[in-house]
């Protein structure tokens, strides 16, 4: 069984999850600034973070996003439409169609990915104590 949350736990926790939020509200902001929602944004790094030499499918979107099919899809029509992405045919599987992103969806992915490392950095500095005590002292 696991032990009873202290009020230090209760703390760190707080801690932890309001840095979490304050995160977030950055990231949005920059997504802002780069001219992008923060769904297109996090679409953004789903194509370009998507593992394997082929770009995602609709499906793989919408399991990284915890999106429905459909919302997966519209989400991308969006992107497709402010030329973000495009739609690609999978050579081996006509039926598939996969994603890739566009000259200017990388570009500015690029300068956002870099500016969040740099970011998750300093986070990560901060949230160091905030996580040494949850083991329980074990």
């Amino acid at each position: 069984m696991a032990r009873a949350p202290s009020d230090g736990d209760y703390q760190r926790l707080l801690e932890f999850r309001t840095e979490l939020r304050r995160f977030l509200r950055w990231s949005e902001e920059q997504a802002a600034a780069a001219g992008l929602t923060p769904a297109l944004h996090q679409l953004l790094l789903v194509v370009r973070g998507h593992g394997g030499e082929r770009g995602p499918t609709i499906g793989d979107v919408a399991d990284s996003l915890l999106l429905r099919h459909h919302s997966a899809v519209e989400l991308v029509d969006r992107a497709e439409a402010a030329g973000l992405v495009t739609r690609v045919a999978d050579p081996d599987d006509l039926r598939v169609v996969r994603l890739d992103l566009t000259a200017d969806a990388a570009a500015r992915l690029e300068q956002l990915s870099a500016r969040h490392l740099d970011e998750l950095a300093r986070l990560t500095a901060g949230l160091g104590p905030l996580v040494a005590g949850l083991d329980g002292g074990a």
